[in-house]
């Protein structure tokens, strides 16, 4: 055995005056920096991809905001679009522009023949302009547009005095402002 480790012991002298012995620090160094590289790298990665969330979130933020302006916008106006669809508002519109109802409507069967007896429509009078009464609170004026039981409506004017003379107006339905105007959101 002294004799094997003779031959062994004389190589790894050789080998060791070839290659430094201990720790090199010249081959860590590449090392130690890629590993630095990679977790900087990782590091800032990270950063940016939070930022990006972060910004996609506030602009979500801000677009919901918006959708919820929005809806309540098209809320609003479809409540104005069924009042004005309803069917009194439909009638007191068609009576402000001087329509009357019809008659009684007379149908074409698929023979030809005339089903029913038809007949015109009545013709419209027109309304009485109201007078001053003593109910009216002297010092306010007459408003077009005004609900049932106001003063008196467009057209008309009034005097103020109770039992005053007939009042004068343009001859058929006198020109009113819309009970309600359209209104839109503000926002």
């Amino acid at each position: 055995m002294s004799t094997a480790k003779g031959p062994l012991k004389g190589r790894a002298a050789r080998l060791g005056r070839l290659m430094p012995s201990g720790p090199s620090t010249a081959a860590r160094t590449p090392f130690v920096l890629l590993v630095v590289v990679l977790l900087g790298g990782g590091l800032i990665s990270l950063l940016l991809l939070n930022s990006a969330l972060n910004q996609g979130s506030f602009q979500l933020n801000e677009l919901k905001n918006r959708t919820t302006e929005l809806t309540d916008e098209q809320q609003a106006l479809q409540r104005d679009v069924d009042d004005y669809a309803a069917p009194d508002a439909l009638e007191r519109r068609a009576r402000e522009l001087g329509m009357v109802p019809g008659g009684s409507p007379a149908f074409l069967g698929p023979d030809g023949k005339v089903l029913g007896r038809p007949s015109a429509a009545p013709f419209p009078t027109p309304s009485p302009t109201p007078t001053a009464s003593a109910t009216d609170s002297p010092g306010q004026p007459a408003v077009a547009g005004a609900p049932a039981g106001a003063p008196a409506t467009a057209g008309a004017e009034s005097t103020g005095t109770a039992g005053a003379g007939p009042t004068t107006a343009a001859t058929g339905p006198a020109p009113t402002a819309p009970a309600t105007a359209p209104t839109t959101s503000g926002r």
